[in-house]
């Protein structure tokens, strides 16, 4: 008996025939491992990235390129230094962190020389106590290591060569002298002394003025007056007398001039600390010009105050130490040819080199 097949079936089976016959067969070869899938992925990710760097115009701040050396990283931090050396100082009045850091230390551990004025007609004994007494006070309330009188009086014989040589007479001996131990403050004394016998009782009064003095520029910075509250008495003589009518007022008025000079020196420092550099056999003034513009650079202001073949005067305004100086001395010759600088001496902020020409 003969069974019939529906002509939808039929057809089905036939579609179905077609459709194994066409299909491609498995490719040739092992299977793609999960380390070259990796492979592939990663490279797919760096071209993203690559383009999108080409896209925005390089890396977000703060981002180093994948295919940057470490060459071109230094290279780049020295060009990074080298503009932030370069970059002009705060203006005048606006100081930095690290130079506000500097003048706060400067100004606590100020040097200072206390001497009497000369010109005054005092007797070098009671001047000497007078000094002895601003000493004393300086090291007890201060802790300030202090030039003592003796000190100043052999210096004044002992450099008196040296003082001509060096200034040719252009500041005062004991402003020199107060350079050459490195103060910052120069204190003056000066009074006048009046004394009176009654009942058998020495009696003294003693006025006068503490001057106050930068040493790198010899400029007066301001004055206290020195008086005596009343009249000074020794039952012993009238030299006891005079002494105790000096030496009281100027320890009750050191207090005040420490306070005063701190004031007064931070006023003066608008421009910052003064050094005056002196170079010697100096070549021709556009090497000078291209060494101040070098200097200029490393610190907040350089003023050239003279120039000759023989000698050539700058003054160097910063917030730094004297060797911070003296090393941008060296970096500013360098740029300006003249290898050859060498310092040959210094005396307090002043330094003079030998140019070596």
């Amino acid at each position: 008996m003969r069974i019939g097949i529906p002509a939808a079936l039929l057809a089905a089976a036939a579609a179905l025939a077609f459709s194994c016959a066409s299909s491609p067969g498995p490719a040739e070869g092992p299977p793609e491992s999960a380390a070259s899938a990796g492979v592939s992925g990663q490279s797919g990710s760096a071209a993203k990235n690559r383009a999108k760097e080409l896209v925005q115009g390089g890396l977000d701040a703060g981002s180093a390129s994948a295919s940057q050396s470490p060459q071109d990283s230094s290279a780049t931090e020295a060009l990074a230094q080298a503009a932030s050396a370069d970059r002009p100082p705060p203006p005048p009045g606006k100081l930095s962190p690290e130079e506000e850091a500097y003048l706060n230390s400067y100004l606590s551990r100020l040097n200072y020389m206390v001497y009497y004025d000369e010109d005054s007609l005092v007797d070098p004994l009671l001047a000497k106590r007078a000094v002895s007494m601003a000493n004393r006070y300086l090291i007890e309330k201060m802790g300030l290591s202090v030039i003592d009188f003796d000190q100043i009086e052999k210096n004044k014989k002992d450099q008196a060569a040296a003082y001509q040589s060096e200034t040719g007479g252009s500041i005062d001996l004991i402003q020199y002298l107060a350079q050459k131990f490195n103060a910052d403050v120069y204190v003056e004394l000066g009074f006048t002394v009046a004394s009176e016998t009654r009942d058998s009782k020495y009696y003294a009064t003693a006025s006068g003025s503490m001057k106050i003095f930068d040493v790198s520029t010899a400029s007066l910075l301001g004055s206290l007056v020195i008086v005596s509250g009343g009249a000074a008495m020794s039952p012993s003589s009238a030299d006891a007398a005079a002494t105790n009518a000096v030496t009281a007022p100027i320890w009750q008025a050191m207090p005040k001039m420490i306070d005063q000079s701190k004031e007064l020196i931070k006023n003066s420092l608008g421009r910052g600390v003064r050094y005056e550099l002196i170079l010697q056999n100096t070549p021709d003034s556009r090497a000078i010009s291209q060494f101040r513009r070098a200097l200029a650079k490393k610190v907040r202001e350089v003023e050239q105050v003279s120039y000759s073949p023989a000698l050539t005067k700058l003054y160097v305004y910063t917030f730094q130490s004297g060797d911070k100086v003296e090393d941008a001395a060296y970096d500013a010759a360098e740029s300006a040819g003249m290898s050859d600088l060498n310092l040959i001496y210094a005396r307090g902020k002043s330094y003079t080199f030998d140019t070596g020409s």
